[in-house]
């Protein structure tokens, strides 16, 4: 059984609240108006544990920090190469692509990991103003 942490559930119900998946870093610099003398370890390691139990979602990107999502449920994300937003893609689910994928794979397939990336709706826009 997890210890109650007054921190730890400051720091999801701020995530709860946040659709833009921020950075750790601002996750520290917000828990801080409540917690001043909060360590950014302290906000790192409850961030993790809240992600390995399944509280929230971590969202590792190839392009810079790891970005947190208040949302556990199952869902996927879109990745700005141009802004570096994340932002959630609303679609039907795709899981069948574990069947496609476990057609040709002779070991088991426990699931998958999936981003899309370009550019979001205003980066898109911008690049469409600058070209006319």
């Amino acid at each position: 059984m997890l210890k109650y942490s007054r921190q730890r559930e400051s720091i999801k119900n701020f995530l709860v609240t946040r659709y833009d998946h921020p950075t750790a870093e601002t996750v520290y610099m917000e828990i801080r108006k409540e917690f001043p003398n909060i360590s950014l370890g302290t906000v790192y390691r409850n961030l993790s544990l809240l992600s390995e139990i399944g509280e929230i979602q971590k969202i590792s990107s190839e392009n810079g920090p790891d970005r947190f999502d208040g949302n556990p449920a199952p869902h996927y994300h879109f990745f700005c190469t141009e802004c570096n937003s994340v932002l959630d893609l609303e679609m039907e689910n795709i899981d069948h692509i574990n069947t496609i994928a476990a057609a040709s794979f002779d070991g088991t397939i426990a699931g998958h990991i999936t981003h899309f990336y370009g550019l979001c709706p205003e980066c898109r826009k911008k690049h469409e103003t600058e070209a006319s």
